[in-house]
């Protein structure tokens, strides 16, 4: 079977969330690929052998594992309440202090997710800033977020690429499918966060909103925040982690290094033209420590495993228990 590159949502986490040109990274200068494992040469190979090319800073890292612990926490706490009637939720508010202790957890997070979002857009107008390019040119580089007809190309390339039709392609430093799931955080924000403010300040929004629309919010709500657990801990978790050539775990988000190897596959577009432009060198970097690769493994596992359990207790609440 061949490997499935994706079919929608976090870039990656999520995936690094830029909508303008490259990051600038931190360079590290006269490296090379490291040869194959094995032989004489990898053999007497010194670290400097083995750098690893650097896809996210720290601020993005961050911001995501901030994306992570937000999303996961809103997701059991928001769950909790809608699905009050099964022997899971209740279970679950038990050991969160009880529905009230819940609900300001649940806006805790919220918060956090909020301060998330503005970060980033603080962030890419600092870097619009900095580059001193027009806001057309900064959002509409090569390396864009936003959608292209080159992603409407590679769509179509990677439909024939499924059923045997055609080659893989050359994909870019971002496909259609992190796109996707990064615009899809815009959606979340505006319409979930935006429904969740109203009923979290039901008596200033009452004041230029009928009371009627409360309950509308709250079916948005509701609904669009379990649309988007389902598909965060579906989709999009199949399409970082569960991919055949990403199995069981893909970590660049997390560590913000890519292996050269990968990077030619994944990315051939991407390295073909840093190669040509000579800046792949300057984006290279050691490995992270082995300590640190360990713990962050730890989370991330931790957040698949609540990821999945959070899929299993909707799915036997909607199919067994729903009200």
């Amino acid at each position: 079977m061949r490997p499935l590159p994706g079919m929608g949502k976090m870039a990656d986490g999520k995936d690094q969330a830029v909508v303008g040109g490259a990051p600038g990274e931190r360079a590290a200068v006269g490296v090379q690929e490291a040869p194959p494992a094995g032989s004489a040469e990898g053999k007497s190979a010194g670290p400097s052998n083995h750098r690893e090319f650097v896809r996210f800073t720290r601020l993005y890292r961050t911001l995501h594992a901030c994306m992570i612990v937000s999303f996961i926490t809103l997701a059991l706490t928001g769950l909790s309440l809608k699905f009050s009637y099964t022997v899971w939720a209740v279970t679950l508010s038990r050991l969160l202090g009880g529905f009230e202790t819940a609900g300001f957890i649940h806006r805790t997070a919220a918060v956090v997710m909020f301060g998330t979002f503005v970060t980033h857009l603080v962030d890419l107008y600092r870097r619009r800033k900095e580059s001193r390019s027009s806001w057309r040119s900064f959002l509409f580089g090569p390396n864009t977020m936003l959608p292209v007809k080159q992603d409407v190309y590679e769509f179509a390339a990677t439909m024939k690429w499924f059923v045997g039709a055609g080659p893989r392609p050359q994909y870019g430093r971002w496909t259609y499918w992190e796109k996707f799931d990064y615009f899809a955080v815009f959606w979340g924000i505006l319409i979930i966060g935006s429904t969740g403010l109203t009923l979290w300040f039901p008596v200033f929004f009452t004041r230029f909103l009928p009371g009627s629309f409360l309950n509308v919010a709250t079916i948005i709500h509701s609904d669009e925040a379990l649309l988007a657990t389902g598909f965060i801990f579906t989709v999009h978790f199949f399409n970082t982690h569960l991919r055949p050539e990403k199995f069981p775990m893909d970590t660049t988000i997390f560590t913000g290094h890519m292996p050269l190897a990968e990077l030619k596959r994944d990315k051939p577009r991407e390295y073909a033209a840093l190669v040509a432009s000579g800046q792949l060198e300057k984006r290279l970097e050691e490995p992270q420590p082995e300590v640190v690769v360990k713990t962050i493994r730890a989370f991330a596992w931790t957040a698949l495993g609540i990821g999945f359990s959070i899929v299993i207790w909707i799915l036997y609440a909607m199919v067994f228990a729903y009200r």
